[in-house]
């Protein structure tokens, strides 16, 4: 086989590692380089991400160190028994890129990611060297998300954290019975063991921060991401995983990634990938339980009968549908809470309510200021010169709420 120039190697792994979601940059620790010594900032004007039309994340220099792995599971287009061009960078090969990308305002920090090869430990290796290169040899202040094996030695995952803003595991599929049919070379309690020792590091540190040279960890915490699609999971059974992991392991971010069918993919997978629509649906259940107070059993509440979140409406509409008893709610007398469970109210908006109404009585045009559609919140409010009596005692409500289907032009 040829060898292949740098070029080429970032051409094949850089395109590989668009089927990882998960390279958020939000809620690191402030660092900059105008003390004249380093390079890099995670300050200024922040790391914003700008998405190519495969889905690649540009603002990170977004790679995998390797596409080759000694693993075969069913749903990676990596797998050992893919037909797909091979690279492999070296650790030296991704710090120079880093460096070079960032000095000519490419990019802002790295998210690197990798195949097993030889072994998880070894491979662990490599991707801690690079960022211990760039942290020690380079002072390099940007940001870095490292993706963790979860079978390598816990030190070394440790150390990934000591170096990396971000750190992440990835539990691959909602359900350990999707883990053994597509993955069954992965271990779903091996994956939990791994978020638990880096939550446990985390919190380690943030106790340690008294002492003025304590050492950060992960100070941007660690995340996770499921595939949408490839198995039987139904949506509920994706929220209650969800929502397990973050109160288990105090996990900032899951994500959601819909399954993509690949080139010589393996029998036992779907021939379509889902909607997007239905990823897009399951982050918007995730903001309610992380943002809006609803309880889990809540989200999945909103679900029909096979377990699925509808695709035309939103998943808090759903559930307000369901939940008639529950309306309309004053916006002048509710507290918080409930205001976050009227639809078509996000947190600014509930916010400026609350801030409001302290100086005088809101009425209907007021809080039609505050949204984009007051007619989808007018069947759930009263307010000062509103009360929708016609409208809750309608049997159907659903025709009146729910989003207009359009028409999209093709030429327009």
């Amino acid at each position: 086989m040829a060898q292949l120039d740098v070029r080429q190697k970032l051409e094949i792994l850089a395109d590989a590692a668009k089927y990882d979601a998960s390279c958020a940059s939000s809620g690191t620790s402030k660092r900059d380089s105008r003390d004249g010594k380093g390079i890099g900032s995670t300050e200024g004007m922040g790391i914003c991400h700008a998405y190519a039309p495969d889905g690649r994340c540009i603002s990170l220099l977004k790679i995998l160190l390797t596409n080759s792995c000694i693993f075969d599971c069913h749903y990676c287009i990596n797998r050992k028994s893919s037909n797909v061009r091979r690279a492999r960078f070296t650790a030296k090969e991704v710090v120079d890129l880093t460096l070079a990308f960032y000095k000519r305002n490419y990019i802002e920090g790295l998210f690197l990611s990798s195949g097993i090869i030889r072994s998880s430990d070894y491979t662990m290796e490599q991707i801690v060297e690079v960022a211990r290169s760039l942290r020690e040899d380079h002072d390099f202040r940007g940001y870095i998300h490292l993706k963790t094996i979860p079978d390598a030695d816990p030190e070394l995952v440790r150390l990934a954290g000591v170096h990396a803003d971000r750190v992440s595991i990835n539990i691959e599929l909602p359900t350990e019975r999707g883990l053994k049919r597509l993955a069954p070379e992965k271990d779903g309690t091996r994956i939990e063991s791994a978020m638990a020792d880096v939550k446990h590091a985390i919190d380690d540190a943030a106790e340690a921060k008294k002492y003025k040279h304590a050492p950060r960890l992960a100070p941007a915490g660690q995340s996770t991401q499921m595939i949408v699609g490839a198995d039987s999971a139904t949506d509920g059974d994706i929220v209650l995983r969800a929502s397990s992991l973050y109160g288990k392991y105090s996990l900032r971010r899951v994500y959601y990634s819909a399954f993509s069918p690949i080139p010589d993919a393996s029998a036992v997978l779907p021939l379509q990938r889902p909607p997007l629509m239905r990823e897009h649906r399951l982050y918007q259940s995730d903001w309610l339980m992380r943002f809006y107070g609803f309880q889990p059993q809540e989200v999945v509440a909103a679900a029909n009968e096979t377990g699925m979140l509808p695709l035309d409406i939103d998943p808090k509409l759903a559930w307000a549908l369901k939940h008639r008893e529950s309306f309309p709610i004053d916006v002048n007398r509710a507290p918080k809470e409930l205001l976050l469970r009227v639809p078509g109210l996000g947190v600014k908006a509930v916010n400026a309510i609350v801030a409001s109404r302290r100086w005088r009585r809101l009425r209907l045009d007021d809080v039609a200021r505050l949204t984009v559609s007051i007619a989808k919140l007018r069947p759930f409010i009263v307010a000062e010169d509103w009360r929708p009596v016609m409208l809750s005692d309608r049997a159907e409500l659903k025709p009146l709420v729910a989003p207009k289907r359009e028409q999209l032009e093709l030429f327009a």
